[in-house]
Parts: C-alpha cells; structure tokens; sequence
C-alpha cells in the first residue's frame, strides 16, 4: 500500500504546485518520474508522451495514467489519477463555497465584471495563433465566421460541421481538384 501512496503523492504535489496546465507539468512530472523516482527511463517517457498526447483528454492525466499503469498496474493509474486531479477540484471546491457566500456582494460583481473581457481575450489570443497554424488568409476567413455563425445562430452542432467538413473535403479532393487539374 505505501507504494500506492507514494505514487499519489508525487502526482498530488505536481497537481497542487503547478500553475499553466497541463503541458507546465510535463517538466515535472517527467524530472519526478525519470530522474528522481527512476520509474521510466528517457526514452521511455517520451515514447509514453506521445501516446498521452494522441490520446483525448488532458495531457498531464493522460501521463499520469500511463505512469501509474506502467508502476504498479491499474491500482497504480487509479492513484495517480487522483493525485494529478485532486488539488484542481479542492481548488475549485474552495472557491466555489466562497463564490456562492460573496456572489450578492458588489464589489465581487464588479471584480467579474472586469474579469469578462479579459477572459474574451484570453480566448481569442489562442484563436489568433490558431489561425496563422492553420493557414487561414483574409481570402479564407469567411469559413471560420460561417462555421460560428451556423453553430451561434442556428444552434447547429458542431459534430455536425466536423462532418459535413469531413464530406466537403473529400469530395474537394476527388472531384473539384481532378476537374481542376483537367
């Protein structure tokens, strides 16, 4: 049993003192796992990243899982599951109970209030830096605002635009390209 709890020790405190998500954590939970502990090797560890980055999900528990599965089987991944996600929800426990004891108060109102734009922003940096990844020009940016528009306005899923865009790129590929190429 203490090697179960030494597991969740090493992924509570990586959990409870690491700020930036997931990918902040990768640093320490590979100098706890690789270098400290000597639970993997290098190589080891990188091979079990990429396959915590294929897989859905957050990455910090996705290596987690790998890592407590590969130290001592799923009892191992169920302990370090726990570990990388308990300070999170504790943390947003906490500030739950105090949100719900302030929310009337005037002064948290204004606190959020000035907090939405800022988080307006947050989220369209990355959108931003998306964009130039994904190649997307003034010529066609008219996709991306139909998309939303489609999905804010009629309330379509977005499931369903993946598709359509799954079938739209298809039939590009084989049909508009060959004429095209003609």
């Amino acid at each position: 049993m203490r090697v179960y709890w030494e597991i969740f020790l090493v992924f509570f405190r990586i959990g409870a003192f690491t700020f930036g998500g997931g990918y902040a954590m990768l640093p320490l939970i590979q100098n706890a796992v690789v270098d400290k502990k000597k639970w993997l090797g290098d190589k080891e560890f990188i091979d079990m990243l990429a396959l915590a980055q294929s897989m859905p999900g957050p990455i910090a528990l996705n290596t987690a899982v790998f890592v407590g599965n590969k130290r001592k089987g799923i009892k191992g991944s169920i302990f370090s599951s726990l570990g990388i996600i308990l300070p999170s929800f504790i943390t947003i426990l906490l500030l739950v109970i105090a949100f719900t004891q302030f929310r009337d108060n005037s002064g948290v109102e204004a606190v959020f209030k000035g907090i939405r734009p800022a988080v307006v922003a947050l989220i369209f940096a990355p959108l931003l830096r998306m964009g130039k990844n994904a190649d997307i020009t003034l010529g066609t940016l008219w996709v991306p605002i139909t998309v939303a528009l489609i999905v804010g306005l009629l309330h379509v899923s977005p499931i369903h635009i993946i598709l359509a865009a799954i079938v739209l790129g298809l039939l590009y590929q084989q049909v508009i390209k060959k004429l095209i190429n003609k």
